[in-house]
C-alpha cells in the first residue's frame, strides 16, 4: 500500500527536527529543544516508520541505535591507506623534524597547523553523495573493521552531511572518544555490579566499545568523534588544513577546539606550551599535539615514507602514566572516621610533578586490582585529584594486603555498613578526626580563621589542649604564645582572628561543621532557606526534601548529625563562648540574580573568594566549571581553558572591571 503524501512530509519534517536536534547539542552543544521535547519528536518518528516501514532509509534518526548483535565484524579495506605519524617529544626534536621538511623543500620554514591529539582510537567516515554509507576503524591501516551499526550511535557523526556545498564523495578521518566524566562513570558503574575487570584509560574503553557487536551497547557509552583529516574527497576543492577544518564545521561534523594555523615554528612551540598548561583542565584525553604543514600542495610535494608523512608529526605531552613499585600501603583516617588507604610509591616523575603517594580509595577497590606491598603498578595522574593506582603490571610474592579492623589512630573497633564501600571509624574524638575537623573549621570555604594552620592544629590536639571546634574559643593569647614556634604577636594575631570567626555567615559556620553530604554550595541554600541556625535544627526531612536542590542524603545527614548528643554539646559551647552566625541575607533580586558565574584567571581588585562572595551577594550562583547552565564568565589575567570554552559556547564573558561595573 502505497505511503500518503502527509505521511512523507511528517517524515521528513521529523527526520529534519532530530536531526537538527542532535546537531546543535552534540556538534554545537547548543541545545534548542528539552530532552522531553526530543524524545517525544523521535517517539513520534518511530510511530510513523512502524506504520509505514518503507519510509526507514538507513539514515534516517531511528537507524542511530537498535540494531541487531552480529557475532563478528566484516572487515573493510580502503583505497588511501591511513598512515601512522612520526612522534617527537623535545622542543629540540621538533626543530629537527622542521628543519627536516625546509631542506626536502628547499625553502624556510612554510606556516602549520595544529590541533589537540586526541587519545580516542581511529575512525574513518565514508560519504556517498552526502549520506553516510560506511565507517571503518583503522586496523592495520589498509584493513579495519567495518563499524557502521556502531558508529551511527555516535549522535555526534551526522548520517547526512549538512550544507549545499557537501561534496559528492568523502572519506573523512579522526578520533572516536569518551570524556573523562563519562569514562569515571562507566568504570564506576562496572564496579559497582562487581565486574572483574575495569578499563584503564578512556582510549581503551573508546576502542572497546566502537568494536562491541552489539551496537545497543556502544550506544549507552556516549562516544564522541572530532575530524581531523580525509582519505578522499570530490565536488569540493580544499587547499589547506585551516581550511578543510571550516568546510568540516559547515558539514555537521566536529573538529577538535583550539586548532590553528601557525605562521612559524616559534609559534607552534608556544601553541604547544599552551595546550600542555591546558591538558589536565580539557573534558577529554589528550597525549599531544599534532603538527601539519598546513598547505596541502606542499604536503603532496613532501610526500612520504614508507608508513608516515614527511608533512606532519605528533609532539607528545609528558606521560600522565608511569610505572613504579608500591613500597607499602599506609591507611588515614578522615575528618568524618572514613578509613583512605594510600600507596606509598617509589619516587616517580608524572607530568612534570614527582608522585610518592596515589589515592587506593578503598578496601573493595584494593580487591579489585589485588595490590598488595612490592608489586609494580601502573600510576596516572590527571586533574587536580590526587593520583591513583590504576593497575598492577607486575605482581610481588608478598602477603595480601588485609584493611585493619581497629582504627590506625585510635584504636576503636571500625565498622562498614553493608551498603558502602567505606570503612570508618566510629569514634568522635579520635585524633584523627579531630585534626580534620579543626582544619576543615578553619578554612577559607568555611570560618576563615587566619593563622590556624595544619601544623598548629596538628599540636593543639598532640598537646590534649583542642578535642573539638568549640576548645578553640577557651584558648587564650598567652596559652597560645606558650606553643612551640608560636611568638607573641602570632598568638595575639590567631586570637583576634578566632574572635573575628564568632559572627561568620551561617552557611561558612554549616560548611565549617562537616557536616557529611552537605558541602558548600548546600550550606548556602539551606541558609538561603532557614534564617537561623535554630530553624535550621528544627527542621523535619519532609521540610528539607521539599527544597529543589538538597537530596535524601543531604537531608538524612542533616537530621542525624543534629540529632548526636555530642554534637548539641558542642554547639551549645560555642554559643557560650559567642559564636553566633549572623542570617544569610535572602537575594531574591539583584543585579546577577539568575546567573551562574564561573571565574578563571587571576583577578587583581580581588581576592577569588571576596569575588565569588560578592557574585552570590548579587544574587548569582558561583560555578568552579563551564558549562552549558554557565551564563557568565569573568576572565582575569592568563585565563586559559575555561576563557576557551566559555568563546566555545557563545557564553558572556566579562573582565574583572566590568563584573565590578554589574555589580553596581
Amino acid at each position: 500500500m502505497a505511503v500518503p503524501a502527509e505521511a512523507r512530509r511528517r517524515h521528513k519534517k521529523l527526520a529534519g527536527i532530530v536531526e537538527e536536534a542532535n546537531y546543535r547539542y552534540y556538534v554545537l552543544d547548543a541545545p534548542t529543544l528539552s530532552d522531553a521535547e526530543y524524545d517525544e519528536y523521535l517517539r513520534e518518528l518511530q510511530r510513523l516508520e512502524e506504520r509505514h516501514p518503507e519510509l526507514v532509509t538507513p539514515d534516517s534518526p531511528t537507524q542511530r541505535v537498535g540494531t541487531a548483535p552480529v557475532s563478528a565484524l566484516p572487515t573493510y579495506t580502503r583505497r588511501v591507506r591511513m598512515l601512522s605519524m612520526e612522534n617527537c617529544t623535545s622542543a629540540e626534536e621538533f626543530r629537527d623534524w622542521v628543519r627536516g621538511v625546509t631542506d626536502f623543500l628547499k625553502r624556510e620554514a612554510p606556516a602549520f597547523f595544529v590541533e589537540p591529539k586526541l587519545d580516542g582510537t581511529g575512525l574513518e567516515l565514508i560519504y556517498e553523495q552526502g549520506r553516510l554509507e560506511i565507517a571503518a576503524t583503522r586496523g592495520d591501516g589498509t584493513t579495519g573493521e567495518d563499524v557502521t551499526p556502531q558508529a551511527k550511535t555516535i549522535r555526534s557523526i551526522p548520517l547526512h552531511l549538512r550544507g549545499t556545498r557537501a561534496p559528492k564523495k568523502l572519506s573523512i578521518r579522526g578520533e572516536a572518544f569518551i570524556a573523562k566524566a563519562d569514562f569515571e562513570q562507566i568504570n564506576a558503574t562496572l564496579t559497582e555490579s562487581g565486574a572483574e575487570k575495569i578499563y584503564a584509560n578512556p582510549r581503551n574503553l573508546a576502542a572497546g566499545s566502537l568494536r562491541m557487536l552489539d551496537p545497543r551497547i556502544t550506544a549507552r557509552r556516549r562516544l564522541d568523534f572530532f575530524a581531523h583529516s580525509y582519505g578522499e574527497i570530490e565536488g569540493v576543492k580544499v587547499a589547506t588544513q585551516h581550511e578543510f577544518y571550516e568546510h568540516v564545521k559547515t558539514w555537521g561534523l566536529k573538529a577538535a577546539p583550539g586548532a590553528r594555523r601557525c605562521e612559524s615554528p616559534e609559534e607552534v612551540e608556544r601553541a604547544w606550551e599552551e595546550l600542555l598548561e591546558q591538558r589536565l583542565d580539557l573534558p577529554y584525553e589528550i597525549d599531544g599535539m599534532v603538527v601539519k604543514v598546513d598547505d596541502f600542495a606542499l604536503q603532496k610535494e613532501l610526500g612520504q615514507r614508507a608508513r608516515t608523512p614527511r608533512w606532519a608529526i605528533a609532539w607528545k605531552f609528558p606521560p600522565i602514566q608511569q610505572a613504579t613499585k608500591l613500597l607499602d600501603i599506609h591507611v588515614n583516617v578522615g575528618r568524618t572516621g572514613a578509613l583512605t588507604p594510600v600507596a606509598i610509591l617509589e619516587p616517580v616523575a608524572i607530568g612534570g610533578v614527582t608522585v610518592s603517594r596515589a589515592s587506593l580509595h578503598n578496601e573493595d577497590e584494593i580487591e579489585r586490582l589485588r595490590v598488595r606491598p612490592g608489586d609494580r603498578v601502573l600510576v596516572q595522574r590527571a586533574g587536580d585529584v590526587i593520583p591513583k593506582v590504576v593497575k598492577v603490571i607486575q605482581r610481588s610474592r608478598t602477603a595480601r594486603f588485609v584493611m585493619p579492623n581497629q582504627c590506625p589512630v585510635c584504636g576503636t573497633r571500625v565498622v562498614r555498613d553493608t551498603d558502602q564501600v567505606v570503612s570508618r571509624c566510629p569514634n568522635p574524638f579520635c585524633a584523627a578526626q579531630v585534626e580534620g575537623a579543626l582544619r576543615h573549621y578553619a578554612s577559607r570555604g568555611a570560618m576563615d580563621i587566619e593563622g590556624l594552620g595544619d601544623k598548629l592544629v596538628a599540636q593543639l590536639v598532640r598537646k590534649g589542649m583542642v578535642k573539638d571546634v568549640a576548645d578553640l574559643y577557651a584558648l587564650t593569647a598567652e596559652e597560645l604564645a606558650g606553643l612551640e614556634r608560636m611568638a607573641a604577636k602570632s598568638a595575639k594575631n590567631l586570637a583576634r582572628a578566632l574572635e573575628k570567626s564568632k559572627r561568620r555567615p551561617l552557611d561558612r559556620f554549616l560548611n565549617g561543621l562537616g557536616i557529611r553530604h552537605v558541602g558548600e554550595r548546600t550550606a548556602a541554600i539551606l541558609a538561603q532557606r532557614f534564617e537561623s541556625l535554630d530553624a535550621l535544627m528544627g527542621a523535619t526531612e519532609e521540610d528539607l526534601l521539599a527544597m529543589d536542590e538538597v537530596g535524601p542524603e543531604a537531608a538524612t545527614s542533616l537530621r542525624a548529625f543534629f540529632a548526636r548528643e555530642d554534637v548539641s554539646k558542642v554547639i551549645a559551647r560555642l554559643r557560650a563562648a559567642g559564636v553566633d552566625p549572623r542570617p544569610v541575607e535572602r537575594v531574591d533580586a539583584g543585579p546577577l540574580a539568575g546567573e551562574v558565574v564561573v571565574f578563571t584567571g587571576s583577578l587583581t581588585g580581588l581576592t577569588r573568594d571576596a569575588a565569588k562572595a560578592r557574585a552570590t551577594g548579587a544574587g548569582a550562583s558561583v560555578g568552579s566549571s563551564v558549562t552549558k547552565k554557565t551564563t557568565l564568565v569573568v576572565a582575569g589575567e592568563k585565563s586559559g581553558s575555561k576563557l576557551k570554552r566559555a568563546e566555545e559556547l557563545g557564553i558572556r564573558i566579562v573582565s574583572e572591571e566590568e563584573f565590578l561595573e554589574l555589580l553596581e
